[in-house]
This record gives structure tokens, sequence and C-alpha cells, in this order.
């Protein structure tokens, strides 16, 4: 298997898939810890993208994914992500995260399917890998760390190095 995407679902997979409601609207989403880290290990192996189906939370998405992590996202409706992969990916180069109901049809047709230990009970079936995190919960991370180990390239935790720009690296800082 030849990966060369990642391409994951932002909500219920790099968030909680919970929303603060106030009388104004939603108001904020939950996004886990150590995902970015984990994104950025993954970054110089896979071309990342982001997707979310959440119009009325999607600026709360872009100001995290976009402004704050710098990955690409695009909005696309969870009835319309066969599609849209299909269109900008080849499926045979390209694993997906998501949890929910519809993705279990995207991971039919993706070379990679990983689903965090949240999704919908019957994705999960359909799932090469599930995740013991749950979305939110560091489930991006562990999918990051799972798709280094498939590529070959699982980093030696002790060995990992930030350069001044805020980018993992390996071995030494020069």
């Amino acid at each position: 298997m030849t990966l060369k995407n990642f391409i994951v679902d932002v909500d219920g997979v790099l968030t909680s898939g919970q929303y603060y409601y106030t009388s104004e609207g939603k108001a904020a989403k939950i996004f886990g810890p150590d995902d970015h880290d984990a994104l950025l290990l993954l970054k110089p192996y896979l071309n990342i993208s982001m997707i979310s189906g959440d119009k009325r939370g999607f600026a709360i998405t872009r100001k995290r994914v976009e402004e704050h992590m710098k990955f690409p996202l695009h909005l696309v409706s969870t009835f319309e992500r066969l599609d849209w992969i299909f269109k900008n990916f080849d499926l045979k180069e390209t694993a997906y995260m998501g949890d929910g109901i519809f993705d279990a049809m995207v991971f039919a047709k993706v070379a990679y399917a990983i689903a965090p230990a949240n999704a919908f009970f019957k994705t999960k079936k359909h799932a090469n890998y599930v995740t013991q995190a749950r979305g939110g919960e560091g489930a991006v991370a562990e999918a990051c760390w799972h798709l280094l180990e498939l590529l070959g390239h699982e980093p030696n935790i002790l060995d990992l190095k930030i350069n001044h720009g805020g980018e993992w690296g390996h071995g030494s800082n020069k």
C-alpha cells in the first residue's frame, strides 16, 4: 500500500464532537491536545488536509485549523465527501479518518480507514484501525503515530527536537 494523503474529518475526530451554544449560536468547539504535534511529525510523509461539514461552526474550525495549525481546510458535506475525495485525491493513495454514520461509505473506497474510539459503532466496523483514544482526546495523534509505523517512519520519541519555527524534526537543532 502506498499512502500519499491523509484526510481528517474535524468534528468528532480532531474535536470531541461537542459544541458550546449560547443564545447567539455556536460559540466553541473542543480541540484536543497532542494532535497538532503528531500531525507535524506526519507532515513530511503525507499530504494532510482537513474537512468539516459544519457550516455554522466553520469560522471556529478555520481559526484553529488554518490559522493556528496551518493545515488546509475544506467545507465538505458528509454526503459529498466521497465525491470530493475522488475528485481531489487518488483513493488508492489516501488514508481517511472519520467518525460519522456516512464515513463508512468513504472507508469502503479509500486505501486506509481510521476511526476514533467514539465513532459511530457501525462505522468502526469498516475501519482498518480504530484508535483507543476518543476524538478531541488524542485520537488524531494516535492515528498519526500508527500511520508513521505503517510507513516505516516511527520516530524515536527521545530523539525528537523542535526547531525555532515551531515544527518538529529529528536529530539536533542545528
